[in-house]
């Protein structure tokens, strides 16, 4: 899933939920279950969510909403391929350029 977000600092806890289509109860559930995803917080309490959490919260999508792990599969499995977590990223990344690429093809 390529998520579409403006390059930042900080995302609000909005834009990631407009970013992968999914409730804010439930990427809060994930922070509590997922020791990587650990967003920053203002003096109210808003969470501010760096590159770094996106990537994790997009992989950990991936293997939940895509792939069809359990919540504790998906953490064994963050654990044990930290580096086929970097292939996922280029993998990522070359579709989105292919979607692109396509894109101009059709409008040829």
């Amino acid at each position: 899933m390529h998520v579409d977000l403006p390059e930042k600092l900080y995302y609000s806890m909005g834009e990631v939920t407009k970013a992968f289509k999914v409730n804010a109860s439930l990427i809060r559930f994930w922070e509590k279950e997922f020791d990587v995803l650990q967003p920053k917080k203002n003096t109210r309490g808003n969470r501010k969510f760096r590159k770094e959490d996106i990537k994790n919260i997009q992989t950990i999508y991936h293997l939940t909403k895509e792939k069809g792990f359990t919540l504790e599969g998906a953490k064994e499995y963050m654990k044990s391929h930290k580096n086929e977590l970097d292939t996922f990223d280029i993998i990522e990344k070359l579709e989105f350029v292919k979607a692109e690429l396509l894109k101009i093809k059709k409008n040829l």
